[in-house]
């Protein structure tokens, strides 16, 4: 059995729609488990970020996939929180040869959606993971459509009224079931 944990922050919705398409890909691969771990801020005192209970998952998994929404041209605060909190595991590389691949969503077309996954991708290389990008040109049916190959990209007209309901576009659903598919599918290609 493959198991996969997909660590993310959500502000406003969009980010979390990404992480369960994600998790819809992996689990149509079979022997594959799955689990939806949310960066909450209940998970930061004094500013650090600390859930034993989230690290013993995620040292656990096969694969782990990071999920940011893109603020201000990088990964939001409470995503750099959770990062910067598991340090202790970076520094016995717990994570060392474990599959990763990450994902963001942001309300511009490119809203510098690459410099988050840059991060997200030198943030595995730290933890001596094996990066797994999108691996999907893009397509006429909406796969891929803002053009990444580092890892997903999702966008959305940003609502500042907060009154419309937070949906994904059809195509980022598309690429980040796609993705969830190629992950599961590199870990167990990885695990062999």
């Amino acid at each position: 059995m493959t198991n996969i944990a997909i660590i993310y922050f959500s502000g406003t919705g969009n980010t979390h729609l990404m992480a369960e398409a994600i998790a819809t890909g992996a689990k149509g691969t079979p022997d594959t488990n799955v689990q939806l771990l949310r960066i909450t801020g209940e998970q930061i005192v004094n500013g650090r970020w600390k859930d034993e209970a989230t690290v013993a998952s995620l040292t656990s998994a096969d694969a782990i996939i990071f999920g940011s929404p893109t603020y201000m041209g990088g990964v939001a605060a409470q995503f750099k929180a959770f990062v910067d909190g598991v340090s202790s595991v970076w520094a016995q590389q717990l994570w060392k040869d474990k599959i990763a691949g990450g994902f963001t969503h942001s309300g511009g077309l490119s809203g510098d959606k690459q410099g988050t996954l840059i991060y997200l991708a030198i943030n595995a290389g730290q933890h001596s993971m094996i990066w797994v990008g999108a691996g999907e040109m893009s397509q006429p049916n909406g796969v891929n459509r803002l053009g990444s190959y580092q890892g997903v990209m999702g966008q959305a007209v940003p609502d500042f009224t907060g009154t419309k309901a937070v949906e994904l576009d059809a195509g980022d659903r598309l690429s980040c079931e796609l993705y969830g598919q190629r992950i599961a599918s590199a870990a167990q290609r990885w695990q062999r």
